[in-house]
């Protein structure tokens, strides 16, 4: 009996073995190995020669992605880049794109892959906490196209927290000093994905005549305590998060009424160059900075500086969020 339960005991541990093997030879190779197509002599070329150059290459799944500036024209060509506006209607309406990552590389190459055409321009924050690895990579992705660029001061963004809503703000300033004559701004995270081709999105903007996407009302009960008490940003070594105290805020100033609203807003270039200067939105923003969430209530409150531009229109269709 002992032999026996002996001999069950090492073939049961031997199919587990087996099964273990056989399922990362077949099925976890692709992402833990990263093998190559052997058909695809363009991509042995160029591990062949980053190899040469003393260069490391970056596998991508079964696909080689080499950012070097040197390759940037084969990875164009290899992702499937739009590389020319594919309609004037497009060329004569360029869009600004804002985007805040942190990380997850391959999620934000499918965005912006996604989003890219050659006469819009695009801001791209990467969190100052992100790793190294991370923001090179990131870099060397922008490094391909003439009309991306990253933005030029970077925030330790905390969620819920003012940096948030700087890291946007930082974009904005750099894209309105932009020569590229931007009509909307869009703003996404990482997550997003486009739900609308470009020209679906810039047919929808056009007909706003103007007018901003912030939608928006009136605080509901459970965000009054956002900006009625203070709250404090908490950098941590693994975790960040916002601390509310029990200090009360001062009321807003220009006797604002605060509205709340989605984080996520397309902009006319007037109304993005407005918030940057106009001295009611600089001291909004000024108040709101230890607030919770203030990218929820900045945008919508600030529109309501500009009569003519109201607070009534959604982003809802265009993109979707939390992939």
């Amino acid at each position: 009996m002992t032999s026996l339960m002996r001999f069950l005991f090492i073939a049961s541990v031997s199919c587990v073995i087996i099964f273990i093997v056989f399922y990362a030879f077949h099925f976890g190779g692709e992402q833990s190995f990263q093998r190559l197509n052997n058909s695809d002599p363009l991509m042995l070329s160029q591990v062949c020669t980053s190899s040469i150059k003393g260069k490391t290459p970056f596998l991508w799944r079964d696909r080689l992605t080499i950012y070097e500036k040197s390759s940037c024209k084969e990875y164009l060509t290899q992702s499937h880049y739009i590389t020319v506006p594919l309609s004037k209607e497009e060329a004569d309406f360029p869009l600004a794109y804002i985007m805040v990552i942190h990380h997850n590389f391959d999620t934000f190459a499918r965005l912006f892959r996604a989003v890219y055409t050659p006469q819009n321009v695009y801001c791209v924050h990467v969190d100052e906490k992100a790793t190294t690895e991370f923001k090179d990579a990131v870099e060397h992705l922008l490094s391909c196209f003439p009309n991306a660029f990253l933005a030029s001061k970077t925030e330790p963004v905390v969620y819920g927290g003012i940096s948030r809503l700087q890291a946007d703000l930082n974009c904005i300033k750099d894209l309105a000093a932009s020569a590229v004559p931007w009509k909307y701004a869009i703003n996404t995270c990482g997550q997003d994905f486009p739900l609308k081709t470009n020209r679906e999105i810039v047919q929808y903007l056009k007909g706003l005549k103007g007018k901003n996407i912030t939608p928006g009302v009136l605080p509901p009960a459970h965000a009054i305590g956002r900006t009625r008490y203070v709250h404090r940003e908490h950098l941590g070594k693994e975790l960040s998060y916002v601390i509310r105290t029990t200090a009360l805020k001062p009321p807003p100033p220009h006797n604002l009424t605060i509205y709340f609203g989605s984080a996520y807003v397309a902009l006319s270039r007037e109304f993005a160059t407005f918030v940057l200067q106009d001295p009611r939105a600089v001291d909004l923003l000024h108040w709101s900075k230890d607030t919770f969430s203030p990218d929820e209530h900045f945008w919508v409150t600030s529109i309501g500086f500009q009569v003519s531009l109201a607070p009534c229109l959604t982003r809802r269709g265009l993109v979707t969020s939390g992939l």
